[in-house]
């Protein structure tokens, strides 16, 4: 396993994210390699210790040419396994289930917006104040139900009343064209009989003759 999948592997514990699991697995390999440096002990519980060792100068022999030469003192990192290490690499132990927590989301400062100083807007123009209608309370509910059903009523009243003013005045029409067809007609029949009276009088001078 490389370092880029051992961030696949550590980006299961950070929701997926991959920069995350970087930024955790750089830390810690900062941490250690900067407390080893310095001599200090880096022991981690049941996975082993990260620790400093100084090698005195010594012989060592090339083993390609087989000369010996003596080496310079030297200070070389080691790491002692952990028991648990060792039991679960032996096969003495199971591994755990693994456990992927939840990520807690980081508490968010609280976003302060500088206030800028505007100049102050001239004042607009004042509109004409609206006409409000008077507001109907409950305790005058009632009263404003019957001024309407009055309202109502009246004005079904003198609808009625000019329906009928309109029906009389067309009968009293209808009537006076009835009278004055009458009155046609009875013209019409003293004419007829005035000419039938100038005819019998026009025959009688003609018989005395």
């Amino acid at each position: 396993m490389n370092k880029a999948e051992l961030v696949e592997a550590l980006a299961q514990h950070y929701d997926g994210s991959k920069a995350e699991a970087t930024r955790a697995l750089n830390a810690v390999v900062q941490t250690i390699t900067r407390s080893t440096v310095a001599g200090d002990k880096v022991a981690i519980t049941g996975f082993g210790v990260f620790e400093k060792v100084d090698r005195p100068a010594r012989m060592v022999r090339n083993p390609r040419t087989g000369e010996r030469k003596e080496a310079p003192a030297t200070s070389v990192p080691r790491f002692r396994a952990g028991t648990e290490l060792k039991a679960y690499v032996a096969g003495q132990r199971e591994l755990p289930a693994l456990t992927v927590d939840a990520p807690t989301p980081a508490a968010r400062p609280a976003r302060t917006t500088a206030r800028t100083t505007a100049p102050a807007a001239a004042p607009a123009a004042e509109a004409p104040a609206a006409v409000q209608e008077p507001l109907v309370t409950a305790a005058d509910a009632p009263e404003a139900s019957a001024t309407k059903k009055a309202g109502k009523a009246a004005a079904a009243k003198t609808s009625d009343a000019k329906d009928t003013v309109t029906k009389s005045d067309a009968k009293k029409s209808d009537a006076k064209k009835s009278d004055a067809k009458k009155s046609d007609k009875k013209a019409d029949a003293k004419k007829a009989a005035k000419k039938s009276d100038a005819k019998k009088s026009g025959k009688g001078g003609g018989k005395k003759k």
